[in-house]
């Protein structure tokens, strides 16, 4: 592996022991306000050691594989190759971006359930023979574009949750896996495993128990067409709470152990990617224009009127919204919640409050309803667990400017890197210093990688 990009436009800070990622944003904000009022992220790339750590400590062996598509960003592709994690794309561009890390073609699956057959012929060429199957129709497109592919069959879970739409798209049952593997044999294809996905949103963890004893019948169903199976993949659904994972590792690990265990030869694998780097970026958002509006206007529908009719309303507008940072917001619910930058006094009053971006757009809305001390044009708000679906290709909509991106690590953490071995002298050149009393420039000492 070639290590780092070596055209890569960026760098980490190594902060001293005295400087924390409070000190680094709040420094970020003073150089913003007076530069030029943009949104940024800042990235503790430590804590993509410490998820990898308490990976292995709590999954191991299964391999992670981790989604490109969860945030794509170099400075945490090229850590995670460091630490030698798998790969799973969705897209050519996703695959030429790890491949530019020197990342082997047998650690890339590529996971789009519905394939381009240009896209299938760019993994041929490339060499990523791993990807995901669940229909007829597109065992017959692998065919003709990748004589060489090995098919992972993705198996629909019984996962009855608001994930239930998801299920019933992607995923075969185990009665056309059987039509599946005749197809296969007769094109000459290769199916060498099986995937299923079981959501994060999911809160009955026996859908796992179902999902792997599912897999298993599959497995010998291809002994019976003389496929040897050599993978698992249960997927991602990790949601980067150690309690989580503790008790999936608790649930799936008897199972494992009995339906696959060491001497199968099958290696087990998962799809982590919220799990990373969720918690590992923070965005800050900077206010752009306020307006005073009717309070029954702001209510969501069904929400009874509690309020002072004289009590002001405010609606923010910031620089950051559903076609930039926000995109996930137009699918799910935002995972966090706004927090003030400025200091305010603890019995200042709270007013109720929405926050939209800056596109104009109806769909633009950030957070509905929510109780914030009155703000002022300039003013920074920040949301903490952004890592996750918000840092990949993103929208130019009304000439949207892409956040910048801020690297940091502790040097706790970089030891951690050096005792794990991953910490090459091409690996030091991306860090600077970072010391705990200087005032930190963006032009000078940080990521610019938009």
């Amino acid at each position: 592996m070639k290590g780092f990009l070596e055209d890569a436009n960026y760098s980490i800070g190594l902060l001293d022991e005295g400087a924390t990622l409070a000190d680094v944003i709040d420094n970020c904000i003073y150089e913003h306000t007076h530069t030029g009022k943009r949104a940024f992220y800042v990235g503790d790339l430590g804590k993509l050691v410490k998820k990898n750590i308490q990976w292995q400590n709590v999954m191991a062996p299964i391999k992670p594989f981790y989604p490109v598509r969860c945030n794509s960003t170099p400075g945490v592709l090229e850590i995670l190759g460091c630490l030698g994690v798998g790969f799973a794309c969705s897209s050519k561009s996703e695959m030429a971006l790890v491949q530019d890390l020197g990342i082997s073609p047998d650690n890339i699956i590529y996971t789009n359930p519905c394939k381009q057959a240009s896209q299938i012929k760019y993994a041929a060429k490339a060499g990523i023979n791993i990807m995901i199957c669940d229909s007829e129709l597109e065992l017959k497109k692998i065919a003709r574009n990748h004589p060489n592919a090995k098919l992972l069959l993705h198996i629909a879970t019984e996962d009855i949750t608001a994930d239930e739409e998801v299920n019933m798209k992607f995923g075969t049952t185990l009665k056309n896996c059987r039509h599946l593997m005749e197809c296969a044999k007769e094109l000459g294809v290769q199916i060498v495993g099986v995937k299923f996905h079981v959501s994060s949103s999911c809160k009955d963890l026996q859908t796992y128990i179902h999902a792997i004893s599912d897999a298993r019948c599959v497995f010998d169903m291809a002994e019976e067409f003389g496929f040897k199976m050599n993978m698992l993949d249960i997927g991602g659904g990790f949601t980067g709470s150690e309690l989580q994972l503790e008790e999936v590792n608790h649930v799936i690990r008897p199972l494992l152990d009995v339906y696959f265990p060491k001497e199968s030869g099958v290696n087990v694998i998962a799809e982590p990617g919220c799990y990373y780097v969720s918690s590992a970026f923070t965005l800050a958002v900077n206010i752009i224009a306020k307006k005073t509006i009717e309070y029954d206007k702001l209510l969501p529908s069904g929400v009874e009127q509690t309020r002072n009719d004289d009590e002001p309303v405010f609606t923010y507008y910031i620089n950051d919204g559903v076609y930039g940072s926000f995109a996930s917001k137009l699918s799910e619910k935002l995972n966090t919640i706004p927090e003030v930058h400025k200091k305010y006094k603890e019995d200042e009053p709270l007013f109720a409050s929405s926050l939209w971006g800056p596109s104009c757009d109806e769909l633009d809305q950030i957070v509905e309803n929510c109780r914030l001390p009155e703000l002022s044009v300039g003013d920074w708000l920040i949301f903490d667990n952004m890592g996750a679906g918000t840092l990949g290709e993103q929208s130019t909509f009304n000439d949207y400017q892409r956040p910048l991106i801020y690297y940091m690590m502790s040097f706790s953490d970089w030891d951690e890197m050096q005792d794990a071995g991953i910490a090459s002298d091409t690996l030091m050149k991306n860090f600077f210093f970072v010391p705990s009393c200087i005032q930190l420039s963006p032009e000078d000492r940080f990521s610019t990688a938009a």
